[in-house]
């Protein structure tokens, strides 16, 4: 880790006072939010496409993904 990436103390604190829960449903927000984002791309790269197709893209790209 970088020195700029260490969390400030502020930051630590905030972290150590969220449940067990929020960070579950914060990772499910973004992943959420990723997938509208990429289907969006989509249909603006494909504006021919059907939203069965664009839908179909979306679960390609994301079946095929690696962290």
């Amino acid at each position: 880790m970088l020195i700029d990436e260490q969390p400030s103390p502020e930051q630590i604190k905030i972290l150590r006072a969220i449940s067990g829960e929020e960070p579950l449903g914060a990772a499910e927000r973004l992943y959420w939010s990723a997938r509208k984002m990429k289907a969006a791309g989509l249909r603006a790269q494909h504006p021919e496409w059907p939203e069965t197709r664009v839908q179909a893209g979306v679960r390609r790209i994301f079946s095929n993904a690696r962290s």
